[in-house]
């Protein structure tokens, strides 16, 4: 059991920002305790160039990184999920599909740097933020004590990094 992989998918509508940054980050800083994933309710089609620069230039392989749907994720033969987190406040509205493996859940919005108007400046601006908030979640969740925390503990350390600096709406989750 000390050697348990959890898997953990990030969604996001247009799976093509905040989701595939929290892919690359968890799967970098999480490496042998995590497998990171991310889909979209309504995917772009294509990961957001900024995105690719940001994280190009922080040394990350984008190489594999697609935008594709939540259905990949709810298949036969999919990856048993154990947490699946929302980091856009519509896709936390939205029905999911029903996961396998019944993964724990929670909120974890960020503003979509997607979204984001004015100068190259400020547009890269957007994006930093976006993951400089994403990572400081995903490094609070990574120290987690997992193996030792009950159920409910789990969940409302869970909602708690939700409710961190910059969150968006606070949505729950179950």
């Amino acid at each position: 059991m000390a050697d348990q992989l959890y898997n953990v998918l990030f969604l996001c509508t247009g799976n093509s920002a905040r989701s595939v940054m929290a892919e690359a980050i968890l799967n970098k800083i999480g490496a042998g305790k995590f497998r990171a994933y991310s889909a979209g309710s309504q995917p772009k089609g294509k990961v957001h160039p900024e995105t690719l620069q940001l994280l190009d230039g922080l040394g990350y392989d984008t190489s594999d990184f697609r935008s594709k749907s939540w259905a990949e994720f709810a298949e036969s033969g999919a990856p048993k999920l154990d947490f699946v987190f929302t980091v856009c406040d519509s896709a936390a509205a939205e029905t999911c599909p029903v996961w396998p493996g019944q993964p724990m859940t929670a909120h974890w919005g960020v503003p979509d740097p997607a979204e984001a108007k004015g100068t190259p400046a400020e547009i890269a601006l957007a994006f930093r933020n976006a993951y400089r908030q994403l990572n400081q979640r995903i490094e609070v969740f990574n120290a987690l004590p997992l193996r030792s925390l009950d159920t409910l503990t789990l969940k409302n350390r869970l909602r708690d990094i939700g409710h961190m600096e910059g969150a968006t709406k606070a949505t729950e989750s179950t």
